[in-house]
C-alpha cells in the first residue's frame, strides 16, 4: 500500500463507524405478524421500543399461539434491522476485513 496514509485510512474508518452508528440509533423500524395482530417497534440496536397485541387474538387457553406471533413479529423487526445495516455497510473494494464494521 505504498503512498497510503494509514492513519488517513484509520480516520475514515472511524468516521464511517461512527456515521453508521448514529444512523443505526436513529433507525426505527416494525415488525408485525399474524396479518398484523401483533406489531413491534424495535430500534437499530435491536432493542424493542414497543409492543402492540390485539385483543381479538388474545386467549387465554391458547397462551401458545400468542408467543409465537410474539417471537415471529420480533423476528421480523430484527431482519429488517439486519437488512437496513447491510444496505448502509459501506461497499470499499479490499476493505473485506470482519470485524472491521
Amino acid at each position: 500500500m505504498k503512498g497510503v496514509d494509514i492513519n488517513q485510512l484509520f480516520k475514515i474508518v472511524k468516521d464511517t463507524q461512527d456515521k453508521l452508528q448514529r444512523e443505526m440509533e436513529e433507525l426505527v423500524v416494525e415488525g408485525s405478524s399474524g396479518g398484523d395482530m401483533v406489531k413491534v417497534k424495535m430500534n437499530g440496536k435491536k432493542e424493542i421500543l414497543s409492543l402492540k397485541v390485539d385483543k381479538e387474538i388474545v386467549n387465554p387457553d391458547d397462551t401458545e399461539t400468542l408467543e409465537d406471533l410474539i417471537m415471529s413479529a420480533i423476528n421480523s423487526a430484527m431482519e429488517k434491522v439486519d437488512e437496513a445495516m447491510q444496505s448502509k455497510m459501506p461497499n470499499i473494494p479490499g476493505m473485506n476485513i470482519p470485524g472491521l464494521f
